[in-house]
């Protein structure tokens, strides 16, 4: 079985391959977030994602599966293809779980990842008459942090879950953060726990949308504790947006959480309302929609 955030639909029909050919979760969530990575009309993932406010393209991603909770992630990653695929190298080569910036960068380019610019055109001429302006005369950085808080453009983030014949669990989460964001800004989805988690005895969960109240919160690995616990995926994801609603922020706050729990059952719970999310299962001919319950 397959769940994914509405932006993974492209990438299903490639972890469905995997499952039905008898592989693995680790390898179906890595199959079905690399599509996304390269679809350059969703401006939130990989190629085409929005830059920073210095106009870099920096990226961030996680895998991890659920029977031991290896896990690998690479934060503020440039000129490579498919970051979730680096993560993934993460996990199986190196001593480390999470590795950011120009050691990211090196360790890409010494397994072989394929380099690629990431900045699209089109993304470099919105960048060219946004931001690139209101840099001129040496303004501090900091001061146009602001920017990166533009709810449309501060949530985006794909997320894959999955489920495979042996009852293994596995989770991806691949985006390139908000938009005009602070360079080197990290967002939930590198961190284990906060955008993404999988444990075989709960299932896996993970997030999109503003990725600082999931780090303060820890909201994916709430989520996948309370399945373990015995709650519905619905009762698990509501009570992981009710316990980021009482989180202080200075404007309402945009997130959304999907799961897929250990008995094939799936939600998805937003702060806002019509959202949805993806999902497959075997014996299914096609990807369904369903829709995230709002919790208001």
């Amino acid at each position: 079985m397959l769940v994914a955030s509405a932006n993974g639909a492209v990438g299903l029909p490639f972890g469905r391959a995997v499952l039905e050919a008898g592989g693995s979760a680790i390898d179906a969530v890595e199959a079905a977030t690399r599509p996304v990575e390269d679809d350059p009309s969703d401006q939130t993932v990989g190629y085409g994602g929005f830059p920073n406010v210095v106009g870099d393209v920096e990226l961030d991603a996680l895998v991890m599966e659920g029977t031991t909770r290896r896990s690998g992630a690479v934060g503020a990653l440039r000129g490579f293809r498919h970051p979730v695929s680096v993560a993934r190298a993460v996990m199986e080569r190196l001593p480390h779980v999470l590795v950011v910036g120009p050691g990211a960068e090196r360790f890409a380019a010494e397994v072989g990842a394929e380099e690629r610019e990431m900045l699209t055109p089109a993304m470099a001429d919105l960048w060219e008459r946004r931001v690139a302006p209101r840099l001129e005369g040496g303004t501090p950085l900091v001061g146009l942090a602001g920017l990166a808080a533009d709810p449309e453009r501060a949530g985006g983030t794909v997320d894959v879950l999955a489920l495979d014949r042996e009852g293994r669990s596995a989770v991806a989460v691949s985006t390139s953060g908000w938009a005009w964001k602070y360079p080197g800004r990290l967002g939930d989805s590198p961190i284990v726990g906060a955008g993404g988690y999988a444990d075989d005895r709960g299932g896996a969960a993970g997030c999109t949308g503003m990725g600082e109240l999931a780090i303060r919160a820890g909201t994916a690995r709430m989520v996948v504790a309370a399945l373990a616990e015995g709650r519905s995926a619905e009762e698990a994801c509501r009570a992981a947006i009710v316990d980021l609603r009482r989180l202080g922020t200075d404007r309402p706050p945009l997130v959304h959480v999907v799961c897929l729990a250990a008995d094939g059952s799936h939600a998805g719970a937003s702060t806002h309302p019509a959202r949805t999310y993806v999902y497959w299962e075997e014996g299914m001919d096609d990807v369904a929609e369903a829709a995230r319950i709002e919790v208001p």
